[in-house]
């Protein structure tokens, strides 16, 4: 995922992938405590993610301000 294509999304749209990323980093964790996680690379991509996410989101506030 890119931050330029998360500019051309919605704060909607960006909210709601937030919401479904986090319940992925949830279960991503789960997994890794009871050793059952095979792709362990995924947990970083879904930080990162998160982080591009939260940090569009950010630009727009103050922009908006």
């Amino acid at each position: 995922m890119k931050a330029s294509d998360l500019r051309t999304k919605t704060v909607d749209e960006l909210k709601d992938q937030l919401i479904g990323l986090r319940k992925e980093a949830f279960n991503l964790r789960f997994q890794a405590a009871s050793g059952q996680l095979e792709n362990t690379a995924r947990v970083g991509q879904v930080r990162r993610d998160i982080a591009r996410i939260k940090t569009v989101l950010d630009e727009r506030t103050r922009a908006a301000s």
